[in-house]
């Protein structure tokens, strides 16, 4: 027991090891011998593990247990990384059930040893792989990008103007490609079937940072970590889906700020004009010796600069007017874009570890709804519109699933509430002995509706349980 002991001790630096940490090639060869290793290590730890329960059952013992030393804490489980596969760090775990949580990591080793081999096999995956590992991932991209067009503008210099407008294009530029990459992530993690495509998606959002993959959870959903944090393949998708809006919205003020920026140069360039006009007229004048003549040209000249400047001025208020109206209905736009979606955040919030009871489903249900009339109500000649319509179908079909799942809940109530009223009839019928025959038979009748009912009761149901409790006693009271 003494060797087993020592052994056990071992696990977490072992269990740290199964793990591949993907992006360079070469440091993914690397990591196949420390895998090959540890599970070299943890076979050894079952033989034990094996030999200890051999003499367990020859000593007649009930349960083979650790002393209790090693509970999941004392081992050095306690790292939310490794303890949330063998429970709470105060429990005792019993030899069967560490030998066969061992023999997962071992399966999990062999995992990871096939995916570095299929990876290692593809040039292709290998080049895609090394190129994403020198470049920003999305998100550092995306803040990038942010900095860049959070600079004031300047509406001084024509110089700097330009400057300014000619990044503002870049960033858009930017945007839009990331926007590219942020679909090309979702869609490959999504619906790829292939675990080396999912990887490639990760690989390509990840970027420099890179990525390792941990473990399998109880779901077997893939947990990988990424600068320190450890996330889901789900929670990916849902920064892609948060960050296609961010770049949609960071799309329309940067249209907004360049046109200010456009605008504010036409100013100055007119401006420039103007003063080069006058100047020139005043240098091709007579020279008159008159200072009354001089004087009368000059206010013809500066009449006729201002009524010039009046009618720019004039043209120009009307296109802002026409800006603002287009603005208005991008900002309204926006601003209904971004309050469906935080009516479906809320919906899918409220949905999260099932069942719930009625009033959760019917709730989610609601938002879904008035997230899909505030999606619908987008006009479609906004910049938002395609984003809009592709949220838009994604929301009916989450509205549709919810909807189906209210009806379900609402049959599953009713069936309970019609068992128990069954069950209080039934009863009644045999509240005054003796009984007839005729009695016993209808009240035996209400007891198996009763008992038909809650058998009719969906697991997944918020109310299975209770009627999970009722059907034995129900069946007992029906054989009378």
């Amino acid at each position: 027991m003494a060797n087993l002991e020592v052994l056990v001790s071992e696990l977490p630096g072992l269990i740290q090891s199964l793990k591949l940490t993907i992006g360079d090639s070469h440091k993914i060869m690397e990591q196949i011998i420390p895998i090959n290793n540890a599970q070299e290590q943890l076979r050894n730890i079952n033989k034990l593990i094996a030999q200890e329960l051999k003499l367990e059952n020859a000593k007649n013992s009930a349960i083979a247990t650790l002393p209790r030393i090693l509970t999941v804490a004392s081992i050095g489980l306690g790292d939310p990384a490794i303890a949330e596969n063998f429970g709470d760090s105060k429990t005792h775990i019993s030899l069967t059930d560490l030998q066969s949580k061992i023999d997962a990591w071992i399966e999990w080793g062999y995992f990871l040893q096939a995916i570095a081999t299929d990876i290692l096999s593809d040039s292709q995956l290998v080049n895609q792989l090394n190129y994403d590992i020198n470049h920003l991932g999305i998100c550092a991209k995306f803040q990038v990008i942010v900095e860049s067009l959070e600079s004031n503008l300047v509406f001084k210099d024509t110089h700097v103007l330009e400057r300014q407008i000619q990044n503002i294009i870049n960033s858009q530029t930017d945007l839009l490609e990331l926007q590219q990459k942020l679909n090309y992530v979702f869609d490959t993690i999504k619906n790829s079937r292939s675990l080396l495509n999912i990887l490639l998606g990760v690989s390509a959002f990840c970027g420099i940072s890179g990525f390792t993959l941990e473990w399998l959870d109880d779901d077997h959903e893939l947990i990988i970590s990424s600068g320190g944090k450890f996330r889901e393949l789900t929670d990916i998708l849902n920064d892609c889906d948060y960050l296609q809006e961010q770049a949609a919205a960071l799309i329309i003020q940067s249209e907004t700020l360049k046109e200010q920026a456009e605008q504010a140069l036409k100013k100055i360039e007119q401006q420039i004009n103007n003063k080069t006009t006058v100047k020139h007229q005043l240098e091709i004048l007579p020279n008159f010796s008159t200072p009354k003549i001089v004087r009368s040209v000059l206010i013809l000249a500066s009449s006729l600069l201002i009524l010039s400047f009046g009618g720019w001025k004039v043209k120009e208020y009307i296109q802002w007017q026409q800006i603002n109206l287009v603005l208005t209905q991008e900002e309204s736009a926006l601003a209904k874009f971004k309050s469906a979606q935080k009516l479906g955040m809320d919906a899918a919030s409220l949905v999260q570890n099932p069942p719930h009871p009625l009033k959760v489903w019917q709730e989610a249900e609601t938002k879904w709804h008035q997230a899909i009339i505030l999606l619908d109500s987008i006009p479609d000649k906004t910049s938002i519109n395609d984003q809009a319509k592709k949220k838009l179908a994604y929301y009916q079909i989450n509205y549709k699933s919810i909807s189906k799942r209210v009806l379900i809940e609402k049959k599953a109530v009713a069936n309970l509430e019609s068992a128990k009223k069954l069950a209080i009839e039934a009863n009644l019928f045999l509240h005054n002995p003796p009984h007839s025959l005729l009695v016993r038979q209808q009240a035996q009748g209400k007891w198996k509706q009763a008992i038909n009912l809650l058998e009719a009761i969906p697991k997944s149901t918020s109310v299975y349980i209770q009627a999970k409790e009722l059907l034995p006693i129900y069946k007992k009271n029906s054989d009378f």
